[in-house]
């Protein structure tokens, strides 16, 4: 039987960027929106937010030339201590984290309990965010894969997935399952493919938007031998907008057009520049995500 085609992250992607009308990110008072980007690793810490001789981060290097072309600023902070502070001086939050935050362990400085607690609180008054890769690694629950999603962190919660396990890095399809912004105007079939470290994840939230699908059949390794699930999703946590793809582990992934697309789509949807549905879906587009064996 023939796939369906798929776009390879190759030189066909950089028609992302040319083609998507990126929304200025500009307030109502014409100042530039601000976005905080929090790159704590209280557990394994990946390549592209490791920071050598004080100097950024590869994902934050990226993300701020990302938010300069786009229109809005980013602060760069691996100091948990921030969520203290004023809040409000932000527009969004973005992470790539991993572990417990509120944990003395890894770089940067923990997050106090009570600053994850205004930081929940925050998103669901309003405040955007949006997430990268390892951050469903973080505040892990301690549910049993089978007891689905009985016991959750509230962060987990928030999200709406949590890290399992991954495989050895691989060339894998996603099929397109929403007319998102950042996916909604690059003329592609139904899918793209990337090599990439692929998570398995659980405990997917019921009210979810799937945007990307992580398409199975081919993949190789045991952990991925389960019906397809998602991979980048957006949903609402109160008034809040929430937006997580599992993309990111590598330094090409960053600088890939597709993903620099479906990032700023995300984030200006976070932000609030730009509307779309993010209708729960999960259960048409991947109705056995929480089966973890076929």
């Amino acid at each position: 039987m023939k796939r369906r085609e798929m776009l390879k992250t190759t030189s066909a992607a950089l028609l992302g960027l040319a083609v998507f009308p990126w929304e200025r990110a500009l307030g109502t008072d014409g100042k530039r929106k601000k976005v905080l980007y929090f790159t704590r690793s209280a557990g394994f810490e990946h390549s592209v937010v490791h920071r050598q001789a004080g100097e950024l981060s590869h994902s934050e290097r990226v993300l701020t030339a990302m938010g300069k072309w786009a229109g809005f600023e980013v602060e760069c902070s691996q100091d948990g201590t921030i969520f203290d502070g004023d809040l409000d001086r932000f527009d969004a939050i973005a992470f790539f984290t991993s572990g417990d935050l509120t944990s003395s362990q890894g770089n940067g400085k923990p997050m106090t309990p009570a600053g994850k607690q205004k930081l929940l609180e925050t998103i669901a008054r309003g405040k955007g965010f949006v997430a990268f890769h390892a951050s469903t690694d973080s505040f892990r629950s301690t549910a049993q894969p089978d007891q689905g999603q009985t016991v959750v962190d509230p962060y987990i919660a928030m999200l709406g997935a949590e890290f399992v396990i991954h495989g050895a890095q691989q060339e894998a399809s996603l099929i397109i399952a929403s007319n998102f912004p950042g996916v909604d105007r690059l003329g592609i079939a139904e899918g793209i493919s990337f090599t990439e470290e692929w998570y398995a994840q659980r405990n997917f939230a019921k009210d979810l938007h799937v945007i990307l699908v992580q398409e199975t059949a081919l993949m190789k390794g045991d952990c991925y031998r389960r019906p397809d699930y998602p991979n980048t999703w957006a949903r609402r946590h109160g008034q809040g907008r929430v937006f997580y793809t599992a993309l990111g582990h590598r330094e090409d992934v960053w600088t890939n057009p597709f993903f620099q697309a479906l990032v700023l789509g995300g984030l200006a949807w976070a932000l609030g520049n730009v509307q779309a549905e993010a209708q729960p879906n999960i259960d048409r587009v991947t109705p056995r995500a929480n089966q973890l064996k076929n």
